[in-house]
């Protein structure tokens, strides 16, 4: 599948969605059809190897989560993003049942569809404090259990108690 024919497709399928670029195709996409893409991406799109998944942190403007799929053999590449919520400061945030604050910012989990976003997940948990619902193993990776925030969220404090910062 070209490009172009991508676009198309996306455009069809996705009206809310925002495609940009040519290589890789940009799409973003409302929250509430973030899997639903990845699955269209994976099966109409053919890019059946999820690359990586991250965040940003655009402090007012929300949390941006980043997905990027790649179809090998036609060489088509496309970057998807979607927007969520602010992440809470530690003052309004209260701890939920899958390990997040009860206002922490939620997207669908892609590991569903992709097997590979399972850690890449984890990490933006860990991370961004962002809960990927329906993900079947939703914890710290690299932090430990007793850790307190998300190091990578702006509003995180760097004059915190634990280490590398004493």
């Amino acid at each position: 599948m070209t490009h172009e024919q991508a676009a198309s497709s996306i455009a069809e399928r996705f009206p809310g969605a925002r495609v940009e670029g040519a290589t890789p195709l940009v799409v973003d996409v409302p929250v509430d059809q973030w899997r639903a893409f990845a699955q269209f991406a994976k099966d109409v799109l053919g890019c059946r190897f999820f690359n990586f998944l991250s965040a940003v942190d655009w402090k007012e403007s929300g949390l941006e989560v980043v997905a990027w799929l790649d179809d090998l053999d036609d060489k088509l590449s496309v970057t998807m993003k979607t927007r969520l919520a602010p992440a809470p400061t530690s003052a309004s945030a209260t701890a939920d049942e899958e390990g997040g604050s009860s206002a922490a910012p939620r997207c669908a989990s892609l590991v569903p569809v992709f097997r590979g976003a399972n850690w890449m997940e984890r990490e933006c948990f860990d991370m961004f404090g962002i809960v990927f619902e329906d993900h079947p193993d939703l914890r710290r990776i690299l932090l430990g259990d007793d850790w307190q925030g998300h190091p990578l969220l702006k509003s995180y404090a760097v004059d915190t108690p634990h280490p590398p910062y004493r």
